[in-house]
Parts: C-alpha cells; sequence; structure tokens
C-alpha cells in the first residue's frame, strides 16, 4: 500500500518524483522472501562497507541489495 502512495507523496513535499526504491536486507537475520513475493528485484551484496566506513575493508555486514521499479521507464529517466 505503501508503494503506491510514496511517489505521489514524495513529489509533493520534495518535488521530485521517484522511479526506483530500494532497499537491504541484512541476511543474517532475514531471508528477504517478503520482497522476492512482492516481486522487488534482486540485484547482489552490498560489499559490506556502510556510508562512512573505511575504503575497501568491511566495516557493517554484507547485505543483500532488492529494487522495486515505480516506472516502466525508470532505466531512461536514471540516465537522463
Amino acid at each position: 500500500m505503501i508503494v503506491r502512495r510514496l511517489p505521489t507523496q514524495w513529489e509533493e513535499r520534495y518535488g521530485i518524483r521517484p522511479v526506483l526504491l530500494e532497499t537491504f536486507v541484512d541476511t543474517e537475520q532475514f531471508a528477504g522472501t517478503c520482497y522476492k513475493a512482492a516481486n522487488w528485484i534482486y540485484v547482489g551484496k552490498t560489499k559490506g562497507r556502510g556510508k562512512l566506513g573505511p575504503a575497501g575493508k568491511q566495516s557493517v555486514p554484507i547485505k543483500d541489495l532488492w529494487l522495486y521499479p515505480l516506472s516502466r521507464q525508470f532505466r531512461s529517466r536514471l540516465t537522463r
């Protein structure tokens, strides 16, 4: 339900309509089954560096990365 409402609400607040959602799943605790069931696209694993971690070294758990397109034209809109 939130996926349907999010693009419009985000655009109203920030003036930009998102075309893609991303989420990270800690596979040490969760399998990501709900994302698979909801048609999210598994794209791979993180390197485990985190936003502020040292370059080239794992500082946080490795997570699965899942994406959910909000627009059929998401690829062309992201590469403009």
